[in-house]
This record gives structure tokens, sequence and C-alpha cells, in this order.
């Protein structure tokens, strides 16, 4: 048992009064007849250090961390999860007896909503993964673990996208996965899944794709809202099978930095419908 309060945790973040966290745990705590304190706390850009040693000076047991404080945080642990160093970026931390564990629960949440909520299947799925940035970086392990026939991830800038592919080149080719990078133009073919984890959703932009790509794709934006993301809706009028957007992930994630603090895993489903209905 950790020498922690184990009822005090938060979401670090700026901005942070978007963040449905709370609202999140506390169902979770609920579900669970756990005690449970989770506030937002918005930090200073800069302060991510100070504000996070105050609150484990304090005794907290755990941190969410949402943007833009996800490599600060990867900074701050002093020790890392394999998924958090491979993903170079972490977004829970946990008080262990005064030891602060950094881990990254963005792409184990993403697979469970794939795969348990949604029921695509991902073993020999040919995949195409939309950006190169942290976001990405984050899901593409156990993605490969999952043993897809292949991703291509594809980006703007196709040197980033190269240097992704460059760093999971070995887990690839442990799982058997064709893993390579290109540019959005360079993409003609049909996919059987394609996720989108680049912020144009956010911005409203258009990505360049072809018509092709979406012929009978399963497509997933990592962001949510209360419709079809511009992501979503433009994979819909180009034919797209079946959509769905990031809520499920941001519920499957929370769901496992609840487990690494508390040691149980709560149940999903009904929060994630409680949430959506919110919207």
């Amino acid at each position: 048992m950790n020498d922690v309060n184990k009822n005090s945790y938060a979401v670090f973040g700026n901005p942070i009064e978007h963040s449905r966290s709370p609202d999140i745990h506390q169902q979770f705590a609920e579900q669970l007849k756990q005690a449970m304190n989770y506030q937002r706390q918005l930090v200073a850009l800069g302060e991510f250090e100070v504000s996070a040693r105050a609150f484990f000076d304090s005794e907290g047991a755990g941190l969410n961390i949402t943007v833009p404080f996800k490599l600060d945080a990867y900074q701050f642990a002093d020790q890392l999860s394999e998924r958090a160093r491979r993903a170079g970026a972490v977004n829970t931390l946990i008080n262990k007896g005064g030891i602060i564990v950094g881990d990254n629960t963005d792409g184990c949440g993403l697979l469970a909503d794939l795969q348990s909520n949604l029921q695509w299947p991902i073993e020999r799925a040919n995949i195409l993964v939309l950006g190169a940035g942290g976001a990405v970086r984050g899901i593409l392990e156990p993605l490969l673990l999952a043993k897809p026939a292949s991703i291509v991830i594809a980006n703007r800038t196709l040197e980033k996208a190269e240097q992704l592919s460059r760093a999971f080149q070995p887990l690839a080719n442990d799982a058997g996965c064709e893993l390579s990078a290109k540019q959005y133009d360079e993409l003609t073919e049909p996919f059987d899944i394609i996720i989108n984890g680049t912020s144009a959703s956010l911005s409203g932009d258009t990505l360049p794709l072809a018509n092709e790509c979406f012929n009978g794709a399963c497509c997933y934006d990592m962001m949510y809202a209360k419709g079809p993301t511009p992501f979503l809706q433009l994979a819909a009028k180009q034919g797209a099978r079946k959509i769905a957007d990031g809520l499920g992930m941001l519920v499957e994630q929370a769901a496992e930095s609840f487990r690494l603090w508390r040691n149980v895993k709560p149940d999903t489903h009904a929060v994630i419908q409680s949430i959506r209905n919110s919207l």
C-alpha cells in the first residue's frame, strides 16, 4: 500500500477547463464505491515541475497529464514504464511510496476502444495513421503489438513520419508488420482502418487524402465532439464503412490510469455513454 493520501488526484493542463477527467473518474469511483477527490488544476506554462512537486509533497496519489505537459511529466518522473519510454511522453503519474512513476495509457486506451468497444479487427489489418506528433507516437506500440499486416504513417512533412517509422521498426519486425512512411499525396490505396492523430479536426483543416483511401474503411478520429468531427464528416462522405471519434479512447485511457492508481479496473461502457450524453 502506498504511504500517501490515496484519495487525492488531479489533472494538470493548460487550458484545463474543458477536461472531462474529473467527471470520468468520479463516475469510476462511484461505480466501485471508492472515495476519491479529483480536481482540475490549471498549471502555468513553465511551472509544471514546481506544481507537480507541490502536489506530491502534499501526499497526492496520482496525476493525469494533458497538453502541453506530457513531455514535462516524462522528464519529471523518477521511473518510467516501458510504454511511456517508447512513447516519449507521460500522461499518468503514480506516487508509489514517494517514487513517482510515469506511464502512458493513451495507446492501450485506443486499442481497448477499437477492439473491445467498436470490435474493429486489428490483426492482419492494413492501417493508415495520420500525423507524426506525440499523439501518434503514443499509440504505435500497442497497435504494432496487435499484429496488423501493415501500418502506414502519413504526414505533411515526410521526415517526421520517417523518423517515427525508423524508431518503431524493430517492434514492427517482431510483430511481422510492414511499417512505412508516406506523405499524404502519395496515398492512393484503400485501407481497412484509418486513424486520425492530427489536430485537423480542432483547426477545421481538411487533410488532402485521395478518395480511394476511405473506400470501405473504418475511420477513427482521436479527437471527439458532440457530432461527427470534420475528419469523420469527410470520411463518411468519401465512402467510409464505419466512423468513430475518440471519446471511447478518452474514457478507456482514464480507466487504465484508475487501475494503475487503485489496482482495480472500472467498467467503461456506462461512463462512455454518460459522457456522450452530456456533450
